[in-house]
């Protein structure tokens, strides 16, 4: 599967929530708790499960983070994700911007690499979106 880049810049085929991704209530529970170790926020388990934010609104998709300030903002804007927006990075992108290091810090304690890769990585936007932009220069 090649590379979903939602609006924000996160990767929905990374994403533990995605719904290619959910394959049994362990799933959706072993996420709740990743993101609870990881995160400090947990989802009930039975509320895991997403459509991802590229699926078009007409389609009413189910999304993890129906509250998000940055699909709305990049929609109306005609813009296929933040990188290609003038304003990028905004306040909207910084509620939802994720990066290793920050997430470390924060967390105090050690990350493993499974971690990482599970719940960490899919997320990366400020990574993923300033790649893009230096293609686009």
């Amino acid at each position: 599967m090649c590379d979903l880049i939602t609006r924000c810049g996160y990767k929905c085929n990374l994403c533990p929530a995605y719904k290619e991704n959910i394959h049994s209530r362990e799933d959706q529970e072993a996420t709740s708790d990743g993101w609870f170790r990881i995160y400090g926020f947990r989802f009930p388990p039975e509320n895991i499960l997403c459509d991802g934010c590229l699926t078009p609104d007409s389609e009413k998709p189910r999304l993890i983070d129906s509250g998000c300030p940055v699909r709305p903002c990049v929609v109306m804007k005609g813009l296929q994700n933040c990188a290609y927006c003038d304003e990028y990075p905004c306040v909207k992108f910084n509620q939802r911007a994720v990066d290793y290091d920050s997430i470390a810090a924060s967390s105090g304690v050690s990350i493993s690499k499974d971690d990482y890769e599970k719940f960490i990585q899919p997320y990366e936007n400020r990574k993923v979106l300033g790649k893009i932009r230096n293609s686009i220069k």
